[in-house]
């Protein structure tokens, strides 16, 4: 018999396939499947807990699951920890040969400093009446994606979870395609499609704790302490988080050996272009809240791994940190810093959100927004994702920012119309990487659930909202060629008005190509032969927005100007 080479889950042999699993407290371990009738089939042991067999009989597609017998006798039913495929999340486990056939083969996604993010459920992306979303059907919205001008889409997690409708945040098994979305083959094709649109796509993946619910690696064995997780989790106090007592052993290194396969398969096999890592502060810590007492160090150890496993093995993608603490060692490289190329910044987002939904003048904080516009991480620019919403930002007793300005009346109302392009504005202008939440661009109310969002009506609704996303989207990426200055490394201060809250800062790249001037009031005032400091001679109007409307002109006689509640402007010098 050949001997055991070493690799877990399931590899393909020039007859059959072999298959292993590790189960180092188990009194023994059989493979049952389709392919022997659901007869068991003993497996070897082999060193460090593995057991494993081949079985010829086996094929493509065929159903499988692990019989383990514990050291009390006991029997248990596991499906496969790294399986790709499930029938569902309390079915069996699915050989998944990766035999999808690739129409893009050297995509490579735009540079950091040209990449614009796109956050999106699958689930209700894609929703048309009562059909939720799947792969398939947003591949038929990705369209509208590519006009818009964004280039990078982040999915919320599409690995199996408990039942057939979530935010993904509830992960059961780690390495599988949720079926209800498409499978594996889905997730294939609308990466492939997207790459064919000329968008990249970045998995968000959830390393913090796993279910809780139709979690088969729970006590997968039958060894537990304290009647707690088992073999993959902490038995401690240390697996306690605010989704149950699930937090994985990162001092195990068969554990943190899972997790950077896991992001390495999702890298290779799915030629995902990066992945963003949901809440890393309950990785770090037990409590999350970061004060350095309950600090878990072998978290730290695993982070670093998979970021430097990013760093070596794929050139051109990214790690994405939601950390939300404004700690420059996690964007810096290591071995002090974490290593990631990014981390979502609750130092932009919050202080925009609160000057976006003042109720008044008066609540506005100019400082907090310069701030927020101009600080970076790293000394890297580009380490840091700005935005005015995402999933948590808009659900879990918050709203989208227009909901927020004018509860119940989002679509009549004329601060939500005009803030709801602030918002972008300040986003799509700020040094850093951009991201918009699905619907943003069409004025989506309400606040996000896996239920009821989005109404793809509104994107005819409201298409000046629409127009005024896609001109800003295209300033951004320097699409016409006259905008160089948003994609560089450099803000500058030059206008700052905390009376009358207009803020203004020039965009530029180190070689001050193409400078660009951003000037936006932040106010409901209208402001006559209102001075503009910092103004080139002779401007070009590249954008403004005023009371509801787009255009490309906007009248300066010196650097006076007269300016509506809630006007944006951008210029380049001549």
């Amino acid at each position: 018999m050949s001997a055991f080479d070493g690799r877990l889950g399931v590899t393909p042999l020039e007859n059959g396939y072999q298959f292993s699993v590790w189960a180092p407290n188990a009194k023994a371990v059989a493979l049952t499947g389709t392919f022997n009738d659901w007869e068991d089939q003993s497996m070897e042991p082999a060193e460090g807990g593995m057991w494993w067999c081949i079985n010829k009989a086996a094929r493509n597609g065929h159903e499988y699951k692990f019989v383990i017998e514990d050291s009390q006798g006991n029997k248990l039913s596991k499906n496969d920890p790294r399986a790709r495929h499930l029938t569902n999340s309390v079915g069996n486990s699915i050989i998944y040969d990766d035999d999808y056939v690739w129409q893009t083969h050297d995509f490579q996604p735009p540079a950091l400093h040209q990449q614009v993010i796109y956050e999106m459920h699958i689930g209700t992306f894609g929703k048309s009446g009562e059909t939720f979303g799947t792969f398939d059907s947003v591949i038929e919205r990705l369209d509208a994606l590519k006009d818009l001008g964004i280039t990078m889409i982040e999915l919320m997690p599409v690995n199996e979870f408990a039942g057939d409708q979530s935010w993904g945040y509830n992960p059961a098994y780690p390495f599988a395609v949720e079926e209800a979305y498409g499978g594996p083959d889905g997730l294939k094709r609308f990466i492939d499609a997207a790459h064919q649109s000329g968008i990249g796509v970045i998995l968000d993946v959830v390393y913090n704790h796993l279910g809780p619910s139709d979690l088969d690696l729970w006590q997968f064995d039958g060894w537990s302490e304290n009647d707690k997780g088992g073999i993959y989790f902490y038995n401690d106090e240390r697996s306690s988080t605010p989704w149950g007592d699930t937090r994985p052993d990162y001092g195990r290194q068969e554990v943190r050996q899972y997790f950077i396969d896991n992001a390495r398969m999702w890298l290779s096999e799915f030629k995902a272009d990066g992945l963003r890592m949901d809440m890393v502060p309950y990785m770090r810590s037990v409590s999350g809240i970061d004060d350095g007492s309950d600090d878990i160090p072998e978290a730290y150890v695993m982070i670093k791994e998979i970021n430097q496993m990013v760093a070596d093995e794929f050139d051109h993608k990214v790690t994405i940190a939601e950390d939300l603490h404004s700690h420059h060692f996690i964007t810096d490289a290591p071995p002090e810093g974490c290593g990631y190329t990014a981390q979502w910044d609750a130092g932009f987002v919050h202080p925009v959100r609160a000057a976006l939904t003042a109720t008044d003048d008066s609540g506005i904080d100019v400082n907090a927004v310069i701030t927020a516009v101009s600080h970076t991480y790293s000394q890297r620019p580009f380490s840091r994702v700005v935005y005015t919403e995402s999933h948590d930002e808009v659900a879990n007793g918050r709203a989208r920012v227009v909901e927020e300005v004018a509860p119940g009346n989002v679509d009549d109302d004329f601060f939500a119309h005009n803030k709801a392009v602030i918002a972008a504005a300040l986003v799509l202008t700020t040094c850093g990487i951009p991201m918009l939440f699905q619907g943003q661009e069409f004025k989506q109310h309400g606040w996000f659930s896996d239920v009821h969002d989005i109404d793809w009506e509104r994107r005819k609704q409201f298409n000046d909202i629409v127009a005024a996303f896609t001109a800003l989207i295209a300033l951004r990426t320097n699409q016409h060629g006259n905008s160089a200055g948003l994609t560089g490394a450099f803000t500058e201060i030059v206008h700052q008005d905390d009376e009358n809250k207009v803020i203004g800062f020039m965009r530029t790249d180190e070689h001050n190509a193409q400078p660009v001037w951003v000037y936006m009031s932040l106010a409901n005032r209208t402001l006559e032969n209102y001075s503009l400091s910092g103004l080139p001679e002779n401007p070009q109007c590249l954008f403004a927005w005023q009371h509801e409307d787009v255009t490309n002109t906007f009248s300066v006689e010196g650097s006076s100007a007269s300016l509506l509640p809630y006007s944006i402007f951008i210029f380049s010098g001549q």
